[in-house]
């Protein structure tokens, strides 16, 4: 009897001490749930802080650098505006324009046409290409694909649509993103909301290393993948939409070509 009795109290002295030891813990266990949740949002609100702007020589954002050896910059403001520029050339006309309610000069991209710059660059193995694009008027719809990219030649007598490695704005079905080379044979698909930037600013921003290009509008990455073979040229290009409709229009500007020391 007595041999029970004492077991009975060594339960019961045991459960009392468990149980704080497991209020302990679950209090434990609660903050560090809470630290790392807090830490969590602040990675997630500093990542959302980084997504749109203009890029900086060795600035990282994401997963972009970009470069900081200055290989062409043209922002158009020693062009005037109505006469052509001498960066670019097209199978079109190549005016250089301004925009209301819009700082600086733009190259106007006329329907049906071509560009490419004046002279073929030639590109180190790792390089960074930035520009605005800004598309002005009352309906996406009113505005057909517009592609950018590299082709393998600088040649601008015609018109080149899908040409080598490139990046199509699907801009009539609101937002539709693709990229695709026929060699390497690649095509994605993805959607990024092109409706919300009608007459508002989009960066764009290019990083090449050797075959591979990763894509980002307004600082977030949509494409990073396998774009190029080996020995391919590269001659950057942008080919403007087929049409236009009630008077929407696509302008460019502010480009800067770096590579890396």
């Amino acid at each position: 009897m007595r041999t029970k009795r004492t077991l009975t109290w060594l339960i019961l002295l045991l459960l009392s001490w468990e149980i704080p030891a497991q209020a302990q813990l679950d209090v434990l266990i609660k903050k560090a749930k809470d630290k790392a949740g807090k830490v969590l949002e602040k990675e997630v609100n500093t990542g959302d802080a980084k997504k749109s702007g203009t890029f900086t020589p060795g600035e990282r954002s994401g997963n972009f650098i970009a470069g900081d050896s200055l290989i062409f910059a043209e922002d158009f403001s020693g062009t005037p505006a109505g006469t052509s520029s001498r960066s670019f050339k097209s199978n079109g006309v190549a005016n250089v324009e301004t925009v209301s309610g819009f700082g600086g000069k733009w190259l106007a991209l006329r329907d049906k046409a071509t560009y490419k710059l004046s002279r073929a660059l030639i590109y180190p193995r790792k390089f960074t290409v930035e520009f605005d694009l800004l598309a002005t008027g009352d309906n996406v719809k009113d505005i057909a694909p517009l592609t950018f990219g590299f082709a393998t030649d600088n040649s601008a007598r015609e018109y080149t649509s899908g040409a080598g490695a490139y990046t199509e704005l699907q801009y009539y079905d609101g937002d539709e993103v693709n990229f695709s080379n026929s060699s390497p044979q690649n095509f994605v698909n993805t959607t990024f909301d092109l409706a919300v930037y009608l007459n508002r600013k989009l960066h764009i921003a290019l990083f090449v290393d050797g075959q591979q290009m990763a894509v980002y509008l307004d600082g977030q990455k949509l494409y990073d993948g396998t774009m190029f073979n080996p020995s391919a040229a590269k001659n950057f290009y942008i080919t403007a939409p087929w049409e236009y409709k009630n008077g929407a229009r696509v302008v460019v500007g502010n480009f800067k070509i770096y590579g890396f020391r």
